[in-house]
């Protein structure tokens, strides 16, 4: 019983602790748990952080996916993460999807085609010029966000909910260690076991005839927003050659485009290696989003 209680109090210092930690967001306004969506009895939701001293009206969207799963992390836990973001003036929207192993890459991709749809729609309410919108996203964020950035549309003019209709274009991209193309690495319905990392990956489990659909190597025009990647050298789970092709693609399409090498990283960023992306993050969307530019 003793032992009992010692963990209970254990367990109680930890959470007080870590509350401690977690501090409120006071330099933002945090409108959580927008829901632009249902599916199988379930919202679709994305947070809203609007930095409350001179909000430049241009919006990052953020989105929540690794290996397409979208977990959730209670809104004023993160927001040490956008400060950067924040003390430029930008507006940044964590945006979630339905998620891996549930749903599947198309499914996926059309939750954030219709988030993107509606942010554009609701834009004002926030503040936000509907067209200022940045997209950005790492690993499987950044293959959803290269999707929206170059293979997007004008909206569907038949649809029946009105923020359908909206484009769901955006006005520039980043993408962190990105897969671009996913032709060489879905395994088919029910594959089975091949004792790689891929495993771990069910989304990747559609047909093959589908993949180039979802490839964003396959979609790169002259038209394509503003595009920086950045990808560490020593990923072994998407390799870097992912943000090669597509940076060659971009550029041989004249499309404004960087391509930013971290050595020694793998898939991850850490430390120094993360303030550097971070850095170059915000830089980007001043230059793309800004109406003036960089400041």
């Amino acid at each position: 019983m003793r032992k009992g209680i010692q963990a209970i109090l254990f367990v109680l210092i930890l959470a007080i602790s870590h509350a401690a930690q977690v501090k409120p967001a006071t330099n933002v306004d945090v409108i959580p748990d927008v829901v632009y969506g249902h599916k199988d009895g379930l919202a679709l939701t994305f947070d809203v952080f609007k930095p409350k001293t001179n909000p430049n009206g241009a919006a990052v969207i953020f989105i929540v996916s690794g290996g397409w799963v979208s977990r959730y992390t209670p809104p004023n836990e993160v927001v040490p993460r956008y400060q950067q973001l924040f003390d430029k003036g930008f507006t940044v929207i964590m945006l979630r999807h339905g998620g891996s192993p549930k749903y599947l890459i198309p499914e996926i991709v059309a939750d954030v085609r219709r988030g993107v749809r509606f942010i554009r729609y609701r834009a004002k309410d926030w503040g936000i010029d509907p067209n200022r919108l940045g997209v950005w996203g790492w690993s499987a964020g950044g293959h959803l966000s290269l999707m929206i950035g170059l293979a997007a549309d004008n909206g569907d003019p038949t649809a029946k909910e009105d923020f359908m209709k909206e484009s769901d274009r955006v006005q520039a991209v980043v993408a962190y260690f990105p897969p671009v193309d996913l032709r060489p690495i879905v395994r088919g319905v029910n594959p089975p076991p091949t004792g790689t990392a891929l495993d771990n990956y069910p989304a990747l489990n559609l047909e093959k005839e589908k993949a180039a659909d979802y490839s964003p190597i396959v979609f790169v025009t002259p038209d394509d927003p503003p595009t920086l990647l950045i990808h560490g050298d020593k990923d072994d789970l998407v390799p870097i050659r992912n943000s090669q092709i597509i940076f060659d693609a971009l550029k041989k399409d004249n499309v404004k485009t960087d391509f930013i090498t971290i050595p020694g990283a793998g898939h991850g960023f850490r430390g120094e290696d993360l303030k550097r992306a971070l850095s170059a993050t915000v830089s980007w969307f001043e230059q793309t989003l800004l109406k003036h530019g960089k400041p």
